[in-house]
């Protein structure tokens, strides 16, 4: 059996990390990379649907991940935040 590789801003902290959610966040994650979009683009862009996307959106945002700007729509954006806590961790 493969591995699937997983984005490391999919990992979350706070919440259990199942295969479907790690998926789920990897490709929204790959998306928001490119640019800031709301969440209707980033649902399109990854064949998820809407409901979903949000979900995990405010799951990312809980843990300091993503932010939320502007007014309706908004526009969700990376922060550096995820990849920081990575690298804290491998060096302890």
């Amino acid at each position: 059996m493969f591995k699937i590789a997983h984005h490391p801003k999919a990992f979350l902290t706070l919440k259990r990390n199942v295969r479907k959610g790690l998926l789920a966040r990897t490709k929204i994650v790959l998306v928001l990379e490119k640019k800031a979009s709301n969440a209707k683009i980033v649902a399109q862009e990854t064949g998820l649907s809407y409901v979903s996307v949000l979900h995990h959106l405010h799951l990312l945002e809980t843990e300091n991940i993503l932010t939320c700007r502007g007014k309706r729509p908004y526009l969700w954006e990376l922060t550096g935040a995820g990849q920081q806590r990575l690298t804290n961790l491998k060096e302890t």
